[in-house]
Formats: C-alpha cells, sequence, structure tokens
C-alpha cells in the first residue's frame, strides 16, 4: 500500500488489510532482528433468498452456503547496520466454500485449495537517502499483494473464482465473496519518498489469475502527500493477456493505457472527507468497446463529532462507461469501496460498468469497539442493450470487535432489481426484493 493510504478507514477494511498482510506472533526479536508466525482466519455464512444468471449453471430459487479461509506463514526483517532493512514474508492460504455456492454460481461448494500466498522479499533504505525521508527507498520482488490510491483501479489480485463457472477452468479455491487471495504471483515495486511530499512507484506486476486473463502491466505513480490532502497521477498499461481466458472487454485490455488523477483528504476542515478519481483508458485495439472509456467518482462525507456516537454521513456519486475496464479493483475503504452493494456488487452486477450510481452512507459508533452502518445504492444502467442491472439496494451491518483477535461483522440487504433476467436483468425467474443476509467471523493472532 502506498503512502496516500485510505483515509477513513472502517474496522472491516482494517480487518480486511490485517488478513492480506496476516497478523503477527513475535517467535524471535532483538533490536535488529525479528521473526514473527502469521497467521489470521475469517469464515462467513451466506444465504440470498434469489439467484443470478452469471454462469448459466443455476436455476431459479434460493441459496445458502459457506466460506472461509485460513492464513499462515512467517515474515521477518533484519537491519543491515547503516545500509537498510531487508524484509521479507512466506504465506500459505488454505479456502474453500462449503453448501450450495454463492448466488451467481461462481462457486458450486465443492472447492478446497491451499496454495502459496505470499512469498516476497524487500530493502528499505533506512536514512541513507535524508533527502528522500526514512525508507525513502523501498525495493520489493516476489509474489505480494499490492494497492494504488483507494483501490479504484488496483487493490490487489483478488478475484477468487470457484468451479461454477466454464466447469472450474477459473478455479481459484473458492471463497469468493471473502477473496482471501489477493497476491499478485510476480511483482517487481519500487517505491520513492517518504511519508510526506512528494512520492511515486515504479511497479510490474503479473497475475496467474485466469478471471484476469493472467494480466500483465506496468504501474507508475506519482503522488503528494499532504496532512490535508493527497493528489495522486496514476499510469497503467497492460502488456499482455491470455487470450484463452478473456472476456470480450478483457481482450481489449492488451496495450490498452489508463490514466487517472484521484485526490483525497479533508481540506484542512477536521470533520470533513473528500474524495474523487476520474480514469480515462486508451484502447489501441478495440474490437469490443470503445477506443476511449471512463470512470469517475466524486465522494463527500460529514462527522458530526460533537454529537453522541458521533455519526458520520456521506454521499457518492460514480460513473462508469459502457466498455469501461474494471482492472483489479477491490475492497478498501469499507462496504461500498468497490463492490457497490454485497448483493449487486458481487453476484447480480453491475460491477462498475455500463452504470451510474448514486451511494448515500451513514454510520453511528455507539462503542469503541462497535459501530453501525448502512449504505444505499441506485444503479442506472448506461446501454440497456448490453443488460439491464437497473436496481436499487440497502445493506444494513455491524462491525463488532470482541476483542483483539475477533472480530463479528453481521450484514442484511434489501435488493430490488428493476427487471428479471427473462427481461433482460440478471435476477433468475422473478424480479422480487432480495432479502440477503451474511455473518462473518475473522480472528488474528
Amino acid at each position: 500500500m502506498t503512502h496516500a493510504a485510505v483515509l477513513r478507514p472502517t474496522l472491516l477494511a482494517l480487518l480486511i488489510a490485517g488478513a492480506s498482510s496476516a497478523s503477527a506472533y513475535e517467535l524471535y526479536a532483538t533490536d535488529d532482528t525479528h521473526l514473527n508466525a502469521d497467521l489470521s482466519a475469517t469464515f462467513g455464512l451466506f444465504h440470498s433468498q434469489e439467484r443470478y444468471n452469471m454462469t448459466g449453471t443455476l436455476d431459479e430459487g434460493s441459496s445458502s452456503w459457506q466460506e472461509g479461509f485460513i492464513k499462515y506463514g512467517l515474515s521477518g526483517d533484519q537491519k543491515l547496520g547503516g545500509a537498510g532493512t531487508a524484509y521479507g514474508a512466506f504465506n500459505l492460504i488454505s479456502s474453500g466454500t462449503w453448501g450450495d455456492g454463492d448466488a451467481a454460481g461462481f462457486t458450486d461448494g465443492s472447492e478446497r485449495t491451499t496454495k502459496i500466498e505470499d512469498a516476497y522479499a524487500g530493502w528499505r533504505s533506512g536514512n541513507l537517502f535524508p533527502m528522500l525521508g526514512e525508507d525513502g527507498i523501498d525495493l520489493s520482488a516476489g509474489r505480494q499483494n499490492v494497492v494504488v490510491g483507494d483501490g479504484f483501479l488496483i487493490d490487489g489480485d483478488a478475484l477468487n473464482m470457484g468451479k461454477g463457472l466454464a466447469d472450474g477452468e477459473y478455479n481459484r479455491g473458492g471463497a469468493y465473496y471473502l477473496a482471501g487471495r489477493r497476491a499478485f504471483d510476480e511483482t517487481a515495486v519500487l517505491r520513492i519518498g517518504g511519508k510526506e511530499g512528494w512520492r511515486g512507484d515504479l511497479m510490474r506486476l503479473k497475475s496467474d489469475n485466469r478471471a484476469q486473463a493472467n494480466s500483465e502491466l506496468y504501474v507508475t505513480t506519482l503522488e503528494h502527500v499532504a496532512p490535508e490532502a493527497t493528489f495522486g497521477l496514476t499510469y497503467i498499461d497492460v502488456t499482455d493477456v491470455d487470450e484463452r481466458y478473456a472476456s470480450p472487454i478483457q481482450l481489449d485490455r492488451k496495450d490498452m493505457k489508463t490514466y487517472s488523477l484521484r485526490g483525497t483528504g479533508n481540506a484542512g476542515v477536521e470533520n470533513l472527507f473528500l474524495s474523487g478519481e476520474y480514469a480515462w483508458q486508451d484502447k489501441d485495439n478495440a474490437q469490443y468497446s470503445d477506443d476511449s472509456e471512463n470512470a469517475w467518482y466524486l465522494e463527500a462525507g460529514w462527522t458530526f463529532s460533537d454529537i453522541a456516537w458521533k455519526p458520520y454521513v456521506s454521499y457518492r456519486f460514480s460513473r462508469f462507461s459502457e466498455g469501461y475496464d474494471t482492472l483489479f479493483y477491490g475492497f478498501s475503504r469499507g462496504f461500498g469501496t468497490w463492490f457497490q452493494g454485497e448483493v449487486a456488487g458481487n453476484y447480480s452486477g453491475p460491477f462498475n460498468s455500463n452504470t451510474r450510481v448514486h451511494n448515500v452512507g451513514a454510520k453511528v459508533t455507539p462503542l469503541e469497539n462497535l459501530s453501525i452502518g448502512a449504505q444505499y445504492f441506485d444503479f442506472h444502467t448506461l446501454d440497456t442493450d448490453l443488460g439491464n442491472t437497473d436496481g436499487r439496494e440497502l445493506d444494513l451491518y455491524a462491525e463488532w470487535a470482541i476483542n483483539e483477535h475477533l472480530m463479528i461483522i453481521p450484514l442484511v440487504g434489501l435488493y430490488q432489481p428493476k427487471k428479471s433476467a427473462a427481461e433482460g436483468g440478471t435476477q433468475i425467474g422473478n424480479d422480487n426484493s432480495n432479502l440477503y443476509s451474511q455473518l462473518m467471523f475473522s480472528t488474528t493472532f
């Protein structure tokens, strides 16, 4: 994660961040050396009254399923005298889906997989380059998670399909919703700059995820970080895709250039939150979409810090053009970023393409370890000839940290599509309201 770190993280966002890097139990420590045992696990219970025709394998009805993953391994660092610090990690993930499989049919409930998640090494410069700040050079390579900005374009390689799609051709081990697998298979990352002022990144990222067409991309960022706001520029060049696994839009991904301008902060006003990003895609070899696509959002929020429970309210408008390639967006700042709607963002669509979305959020914190929130979404399809994912969704949830090792997150959602699958939508058999529920447990050590 860059120093443009996401502002206003929720408990759940912190949970996901902790799971992606694994929590650590200190095995050995001196002033210069640290060796940690990493262990984290998440398990979820899910139920959807309705199903969605994403894979062509489901009939009308309900789905009940369970997902889980456990991440475990070692991490550590070693100071090199006055020559900085070496660091690295090696972690495995065991994951599975049980029951009916998810409501879109991406998993069928039979997935069980153990694979390497993290396997990387790196070097931080310490105070070798004072003009760049502490650890002003950070060089790493291997299999690791990478995030740019607030995950609007890149938030790890977190798409976790199961056996339900294309007879298992895209199977990555299940746990589709929890998405414990987030690491890019091959990375080379150079970060330049400290925690404030100008900084940037140069990256090569290679996916081994068939659902992402095994894409290879080069990423450059330039950011200015200040207490009031962070502004950033991002350039992404996709140099290769595996055509055997690419969707039509992913076939247009090869040689695609993405440029983005983003900003986030409070503009010096303590209770204010502002965020926005504009991304433009230049597709040199477009066959299935226009040569130029774009996506953008604007968001504003306010914390009523002088009122009991410190209510927070926000509004966001986002728009994604008809053939926009969503790249590697993921979960970053909490519910709604960037999976917009628990049903819409995970099962029914839209999946941040060919749509515009109004989002209103609210949250209160009655206890230091408990927050209660609501997210409302209104989805409008841009081109209904490509399918109609118009709908509305209301999600109510809580994030309860029982102690430093256990968090419980219940959620109930009500999703109302405008069209059934027979009418050009995605909900199988009807356009009824779907009552959706999930209960997640996460533990770290």
